[in-house]
């Protein structure tokens, strides 16, 4: 992806934030039980998140008791955050883009970025989350993927709505199962900056109406980045296939991946 269409796509959160912070499924309770095991997230702990959104991961963050930094590259995004984190006191949401935002001399326990981290800009996220680590403080990154499962013959069947509306489809594109996505920690590996990577992962299936099903599909960059005639089209043929199909009621299966790896000496 080019620095330029990775700028213009990640905008388009900013559309939404509303719709996003109440269609986006959020994560596991159990990866905050295994990040707080891993890194440090709790009372005393200084912790700094990247790309927060409307604040999906960061309440479950805040509520370990730690002291977190947000920063988030759209105002719209951080104003729901705002809202959301009132309660704690100790979570500060900042409006900046991570790769230009000054580091503060004090360095953090924990860098944390759920469903962020690739947005970022990749000559800059690791050796810049790098530095703003205490040597032995963590980098932890959580990644979303769209696996096969839940209603299985839906999700072959709509391909034939984005190939129809989307030029840009692949003929015939499946969804792979979680075993066939390898975890990767190559880009930190890289850097010679932090430690080897532990890896946890969490397999899970969400239901959803017609109606709720669109309104996530709305919150993807991509989907949003569609011509006008183009996204309405594709969104009232998947509408019309699952409410014809599949009784107006389809369940999604999501393979969370928490990454977490520590920062050498």
């Amino acid at each position: 992806m080019s620095d330029l269409d990775r700028a213009r796509l990640r905008a388009t959160f900013d559309e939404a934030a509303e719709l996003y912070d109440r269609a986006r499924p959020g994560y596991p309770a159990a990866l905050f039980d295994d990040l707080a095991a891993l890194a440090c997230i709790g009372p005393g702990c200084r912790v700094l998140e990247l790309g927060c959104g409307t604040g999906q991961a960061t309440v479950p963050l805040a509520e370990r008791g730690g002291a977190i930094i947000c920063v988030e590259l759209g105002a719209g995004m951080a104003a729901v955050a705002r809202r959301k984190l009132a309660r704690f006191p100790s979570v500060e949401v900042v409006v900046a883009p991570f790769e230009d935002w000054p580091l503060p001399p004090e360095p953090f326990d924990t860098v944390v970025s759920a469903t962020a981290f690739h947005w970022l800009d990749p000559a800059v996220r690791v050796a810049k989350a790098a530095d703003a680590l205490r040597t032995g403080g963590a980098l932890a990154t959580i990644a979303t993927h769209h696996v096969a499962g839940g209603t299985a013959d839906f999700f072959a069947e709509v391909q034939a709505c984005y190939e129809r509306w989307d030029p840009a489809t692949p003929p015939g594109l499946r969804l792979s199962p979680a075993a066939a996505i390898p975890p990767s920690s190559e880009e930190l590996d890289r850097s010679g900056r932090f430690g080897p990577a532990t890896f946890r992962r969490y397999e899970w299936d969400l239901p959803y109406t017609t109606a709720a099903y669109l309104e996530t599909l709305l919150t993807y960059s991509g989907h949003r980045a569609l011509a006008s005639e183009a996204r309405d089209g594709l969104l009232a043929c998947i509408a019309d296939l699952i409410e014809s199909r599949y009784g107006g009621r389809i369940s999604k299966r999501y393979l969370t991946e928490l990454r977490v790896a520590h920062r050498g000496g």
